[in-house]
């Protein structure tokens, strides 16, 4: 999402960064081409004007215009901007009482029931004890669903196969939760294919008997300003306190994320980053501004990367490492714990500037190609695996057929495993000081 859009602000800002001094001209030059940007990405009208005014405001003040660095310094004012426009600070969940009522809303097919179980699995692992309620018997598959990924995640679920009604539901859940000590209730509510007055009375009685500490209103972000229009919808009929948005890894022009906040005047808390039941993001307002103007997001890749790689086996890979005997095996292990991070072209468009070196570069990210090596090693005896010098011509055609890949793949593969020994060796050789003076080269 937002490639469009970040490709179009890193022209810009390299425009007026090579011009070397800032004046009211090319300022006005500059937030034309802002403005039409933000326009073409199906950004709010008003939301445009409001931004760009504020941008010019700021650029053409005194310590912007006599900096020694003035196309940095307007950066600066757009990133900052963009930030404020986004919502400015990190806005987490408000979790009052015990349990936590947390009430989901939307309307049907913006990902409300799996989001439920996504929000569910992330509270998991920052300690709380959830309890899961499938509210929604307007949709048949709903509550089906939503006990299928409650058992995927290990989260229990509220049976509700006894109950005609939501409210019903929704009383007894609580009591229930209550009972047994469960700390947050999440309750996945009915949609409709739009805002009609039946479903807005009944989340108005569920509000009644919840009392929630949190409504969040889910939005498919693919759907641009319609979710805006929706969520203010739901806010004046049930008032929302947050939102999610799902498909934030689409291909979505991105108006919704930078639309939702001044229209709505509700914070964005998390984004949906892919299918599976873990891809969901706490929403950070700078960390995206950074991303759209192609500065990276090391922070988020980071913190993705503690959550992903497994603590011990991390530290005996350092000690394979430095004992020289890192097989094939390890090598299919890391490529596995990359893989928990989501796509390679979500991983690199963190890294500050890799948007305008795969543009420039013509890079092409292929998913398969781990898919390829993890089927090719998975056709290796452990022989094979922890000594590839026996692979000779007959076992890597032999491999190659097992894989359902070409011997030139199997090459492929042991040339790159042996490159990276060779680097392997060539750091440990260094020592310290030769690894930082290898680093900073890159810096």
């Amino acid at each position: 999402m937002l490639e469009s859009l970040s490709d179009k602000f890193r022209k810009i800002l390299r425009d007026v960064r090579g011009q070397g001094s800032l004046t009211e001209a090319n300022v006005q030059e500059a937030l034309k081409e802002v403005r039409l940007a933000l326009l073409e990405a199906d950004v709010n009208f008003t939301v445009v004007k409001d931004f760009v005014s504020s941008v010019k405001e700021k650029a053409m003040g005194k310590d912007v215009l006599e900096s020694l660095t003035p196309g940095q310094q307007f950066t600066k004012v757009v990133h900052d901007e963009l930030t404020n426009l986004l919502g400015g600070e990190d806005a987490s969940l408000e979790l009052k009482g015990k349990p936590s009522v947390i009430m989901l809303v939307g309307l049907q097919g913006s990902g409300k029931t799996t989001t439920t179980a996504k929000l569910a699995l992330h509270l998991k692992s920052k300690g709380r004890n959830p309890f899961i309620v499938p509210a929604d018997l307007f949709r048949l598959a709903a509550v089906l669903q939503l006990k299928k990924l409650s058992q995927e995640i290990k989260v229990d679920c509220f049976d509700s196969d006894d109950y005609k009604d939501p409210e019903e539901i929704c009383k007894e859940a609580l009591r229930v939760a209550t009972l047994k000590g469960y700390d947050i209730l999440l309750v996945d509510t009915a949609g409709r294919l739009h805002i009609d007055n039946t479903l807005m009375h009944q989340l108005e009685s569920l509000k009644a008997i919840l009392r929630p500490s949190e409504i969040l209103f889910v939005a498919d972000s693919m759907t641009g300003q319609d979710a805006v229009n929706t969520a203010k919808g739901f806010n004046e009929s049930v008032g929302i306190t947050g939102v999610i948005l799902t498909k934030f890894d689409g291909d979505a022009r991105g108006g919704a994320a930078l639309s939702m906040r001044m229209t709505t005047g509700k914070p964005i808390k998390f984004i949906g980053t892919g299918e599976k039941v873990d891809c969901i993001e706490v929403f950070h307002p700078s960390r995206l501004a950074g991303r759209i103007l192609d500065m990276g997001d090391i922070l988020t890749l980071v913190e993705k990367a503690q959550a992903t790689f497994d603590e011990k086996e991390t530290k005996e890979l350092q000690k394979k490492l430095k004992k020289d005997t890192f097989t094939l095996d390890d090598f299919k292990s890391q490529l596995q714990q990359i893989k928990k991070l989501g796509s390679m072209d979500s991983i690199l468009s963190m890294i500050p500037g890799f948007s305008a070196m795969k543009q420039a570069k013509d890079i092409k990210i292929d998913e398969k190609e781990i898919s390829r090596i993890e089927a090719i090693i998975n056709s290796m005896t452990p022989k094979e695996k922890a000594e590839p010098g026996v692979l000779n011509a007959s076992r890597r055609q032999r491999i190659a057929k097992g894989s359902g890949t070409r011997v030139q793949d199997v090459n492929k593969l042991i040339n790159q495993y042996q490159d990276m020994r060779k680097m392997i060796k060539k750091l440990k050789a260094a020592g310290p000081k030769g690894i930082k003076g290898l680093f900073q080269k890159f810096m």
